[in-house]
């Protein structure tokens, strides 16, 4: 099964009834189709699927943010699918581990935990970023990567002071996920 397949499978898949969330499956479903053959990739200037992953670590009550280069914002790890990904899940592991440092990461079981589709800067106009959450280790050790300004611990009441409104949301929907 190719990426493209997974990501149709899983958004197919994808009941969120939060306000927004299956208007946004819809448009990435429609998307997908409109791009069979490059709608998952950075070379998609009309937007690509993004898969991004929360690292969080319940035991302490934290989430793990990194200050993304480009937006100098703090973000979940995340980024681009790559062409050795088996899957969205896959993708979206890779990208937290990459970014994070954190070995041992495991998904929260139940597939994506919300969509986010947001404007970015360049010749492409869009992420559709289908979002996870990561389960960090006990003793997790985060190591910054040459993608980040920054990587910090954020308590769950202060990512609300540092990150955007869909970082809160994905918090919310992740702390409700557990």
């Amino acid at each position: 099964m190719s990426l493209y397949d997974d990501a149709a499978l899983v958004l197919k898949g994808y009941e969120n009834t939060a306000p927004g969330q299956q208007e946004l499956r819809e448009s990435y479903l429609a998307h997908l189709a409109a791009h069979p053959e490059d709608g998952m990739w950075k070379a998609c200037t009309d937007g690509h699927v993004t898969a991004s992953a929360l690292v969080i670590d319940p035991v302490r009550g934290r989430v793990l943010l990194t200050l993304h280069k480009k937006l100098q914002m703090w973000l979940q790890m995340g980024g681009h699918c790559e062409p050795g990904d088996p899957t969205l899940a896959a993708a979206a592991l890779r990208e937290a581990t990459e970014e994070s440092g954190v070995a041992g990461l495991t998904l929260l079981p139940g597939g994506p935990v919300r969509l986010d589709r947001h404007p970015i800067p360049g010749p492409c106009t869009q992420h559709l970023d289908v979002q996870y959450a990561a389960l960090a280790p006990a003793g997790a050790e985060a190591e910054i990567s040459d993608e980040s300004l920054d990587l910090r611990w954020f308590a769950y009441d202060e990512v609300a002071g540092v990150a955007d409104e869909s970082v809160v949301r994905l918090v919310e929907a992740t702390l409700s996920r557990l």
